[in-house]
């Protein structure tokens, strides 16, 4: 089984390129905020919670993705080739667990794919997209502003985590769809 990680910024395209690479290469994309929507729609407990923590701009607890994540893996074992990442993990310490969720399956992740663009074009791509796909979190400047940062300071040591393991391939972000994908698929 194939496990890989989207990684970049907000609004560096992750979501789309997702949708090309799962139909490819017959993936799962396993999309924290996608999971995380999913229970906020169905009014639950979780999505309640993860509701008032997303509007806030901040990350939803480690743990709870971690355990969204390992149930997919689970649920999907005999489904599909391999697993796509997109916004797990954010942190080092998602790192960790998921490297031990791994291990307890006899299993790794296989390479990150990081999708990389600079600030400048990060804020009206998130802008755009929440006008477009209704996102109302990401319609305010202070929450876009705060997802930048948090990615920052939160996300981008992962970079040199994964590059220990060497298991990090960057792809600059900007481009067509398809001049990204193409540089995706050759990797794969």
């Amino acid at each position: 089984m194939k496990y890989y990680i989207l990684f970049g910024p907000p609004g560096a395209g992750k979501g789309t390129q997702a949708k090309k690479i799962i139909t490819k290469f017959n993936y799962l994309h396993l999309s924290t905020g996608d999971l995380l929507r999913g229970e906020i729609k169905k009014g639950s407990k979780l999505g309640k919670n993860a509701a008032f923590i997303i509007e806030q701009g901040n990350l939803v607890p480690d743990e709870i993705v971690a355990d969204m994540i390992k149930k997919q893996f689970e649920a999907h074992k005999n489904d599909v080739d391999g697993f796509l990442l997109d916004g797990f993990p954010r942190t080092k310490k998602q790192a960790v667990m998921l490297d031990k969720i791994l291990f307890e399956m006899n299993q790794e992740v296989t390479q990150i794919l990081s999708l990389h663009l600079d600030d400048k074009y990060i804020f009206d791509r998130i802008f755009h997209r929440a006008q477009i796909e209704g996102r109302k979190d990401d319609t305010k400047t202070e929450v876009i502003q705060n997802r930048i940062d948090t990615y920052h300071s939160k996300t981008e040591p992962l970079i040199s985590y994964y590059k220990k393991q060497d298991k990090y391939f960057e792809i600059d972000g900007l481009g067509t769809i398809d001049e990204i994908f193409e540089k995706i698929s050759k990797i794969f």
